[in-house]
């Protein structure tokens, strides 16, 4: 038979926790550093053999270790194993919390059922004892401790319980404008672009309705923000990622979604936006076909961007210790996970169309009711806030124009230097901010915002409006380069011809004369 502990018959006690009794099965105990005293104030050993007592005779946990939860975590029937798992603080030995550690893993390994079990319990119930274990699992995962261990009992590196980042007070003032389109993201430190998405999740009640762990929150917020997940492009990186975050909860608040949309909707629109570049390597998709990257030959040149940030996602979301999603339902973690990949995967220009076609189709009849309507819904809303930039004024959009045509201009670089081709728009000997901008404002930004304004007419004066006024910028200063061109031609052959013959003591003169002549081009040019 051997002496193991699981040899023992399952045994009943009661213990007096915090005033409260609490009756604890199990047939397999671990040794801990727990102390429990009888009512006569005497020791009791915890192990296989210790006693049972009654109601009446409860046992109370010595003063010398703090409980924090003490309770059952699986119920007898027929041939079910039950355990009895201890969640303890940080200061308990790291030996204990490994062993416990295990224990939860051999717990999820072991279970059984038989014939006879099943009639007496459901299995739905013999799932959620399951996901108990495993909640408690992750919780010892995510405790004080030092390290944690993984089911091989590998020593992982080091972590920080608490993230550096500090919790910033957010003025009124700031609260306001983090609801608004017109919020200057530049002016933000990278931990204060932390606490603004930390507080985001909280005001729209996110941490509350998923039983988000705050600590696992910001856990989750440095993993995603840290330089080897959003890198430090010129363009797609974390301030990036914070400015999409942003416009998405000033867009909630805007159109009011948070009366026509569920909960879970809002929790899809801010994780994917959140998500929706990790790890951008700062090339585009057609680079990644054209040169055949390892992303391309692993998603089959099919949005190879996109699949990876989703992959990098739910990697990050697959850590314990980042696992905002640990305490909802399986269930509903998987229709989470889908719909923030399918958000994610529409932002992939390439699919603008489409996208675009299917709302229109639905946007004049629009029932928030229809899960086909809501969904079309939120992929537009993700992708108006991944391309928003000329939204904002313009003192906050033009310094991302620069970004971005700097990220184009290093891509082109490359496809040039490796034989590759290279799109006009992209080039830094054929592009210019006017011909970068007119055309997707005018094609692409401007009709697919006004087709959300027929759903949300409020939008018009605080984003549709600013479209058009950049549109009208950009087309002025189109008129004033090709005055310039125009002119230069005119300006070259007036100099040349004032200074044929020239003799070279009239030289200052006519150099004087040719920077007047070169002012005069310019002032026609401008007008």
């Amino acid at each position: 038979m051997g002496t193991s502990s699981s040899s023992y018959a399952p045994k009943t006690v009661y213990l007096d926790v915090d005033g409260k009794m609490q009756k604890v099965t199990y047939n397999t105990l671990i040794n801990t550093a727990i102390r429990l005293v009888d009512s006569e104030g005497a020791l009791v050993s915890i192990d296989p053999t210790m006693p049972t007592n009654t109601p009446k005779r409860e046992w109370s946990v010595s003063d010398g270790v703090t409980v924090l939860t003490l309770a059952p975590l699986a119920l007898v029937c027929g041939n079910i194993h039950t355990y009895t798992v201890y969640h303890f603080i940080c200061n308990i030995q790291m030996e204990y919390i490994k062993r416990i550690y295990w224990f939860c893993c051999e717990i999820l390994n072991t279970v059984y059922i038989d014939s006879v079990a099943v009639e007496g319990l459901k299995m739905v119930e013999i799932e959620k004892c399951k996901n108990d274990v495993r909640k408690l699992r992750d919780e010892i995962v995510t405790c004080g401790c030092k390290y944690s261990f993984t089911e091989d009992g590998k020593k992982l590196s080091p972590r920080r319980d608490v993230p550096n980042y500090p919790k910033y007070t957010l003025s009124q003032e700031t609260i306001e404008a983090l609801k608004k389109p017109t919020f200057d993201v530049w002016h933000w430190e990278h931990n204060e672009m932390l606490s603004c998405l930390e507080y985001m999740y909280h005001d729209l009640g996110l941490v509350k309705e998923f039983n988000m762990n705050p600590i696992t929150l910001k856990r989750w917020l440095v993993t995603d923000s840290r330089c080897e997940n959003y890198r430090n492009n010129p363009f797609h990186n974390f301030r990036h990622c914070f400015c999409v975050s942003q416009m998405m909860y000033g867009m909630i608040h805007l159109c009011n979604l948070q009366e026509r949309l569920t909960m879970t909707d809002m929790c899809i629109l801010m994780t994917a936006a959140v998500c929706h570049d990790l790890d951008h390597p700062g090339y585009n998709n057609t680079y990644q076909v054209n040169a055949h990257t390892e992303l391309a030959v692993r998603y089959n040149d099919i949005s190879p961007l996109e699949n990876h940030h989703c992959a990098v996602a739910f990697q990050i979301i697959s850590m314990p210790e980042c696992n905002i999603f640990a305490n909802i339902e399986t269930e509903a973690f998987k229709h989470l996970r889908q719909a923030i990949i399918t958000l994610i995967l529409a932002t992939d220009m390439a699919r603008h169309g489409e996208i675009l076609d299917s709302f229109k189709q639905n946007v004049d009849n629009f029932d928030f009711t229809n899960h086909k309507h809501v969904t079309c819904l939120k992929l537009v809303l993700i992708k108006c806030c991944d391309i928003s930039n000329e939204v904002r004024p313009t003192e906050v959009a033009e310094p991302w124009l620069d970004c971005l045509l700097e990220e184009y201009f290093m891509q082109s670089d490359r496809e040039k230097s490796e034989g590759l081709p290279v799109a006009p728009f992209m080039d830094r000997d054929k592009v210019t901010k006017p011909t970068a901008q007119i055309g997707f404002i005018k094609f692409v930004l401007i009709p697919m915002f006004e087709t959300v304004m027929k759903l949300f007419p409020q939008i018009e004066e605080i984003m549709v409006q600013p479209l058009r006024d950049s549109r009208d910028h950009y087309e002025e200063l189109k008129q004033i380069d090709d005055a310039m061109t125009e002119v230069k031609p005119f300006s070259s052959h007036l100099v040349s011809f004032v200074l044929q013959g020239t003799e070279e003591k009239n030289r200052e003169q006519v150099i004087r004369r040719k920077e007047e002549i070169n002012f005069s081009c310019k002032l026609i040019g401008a007008l």
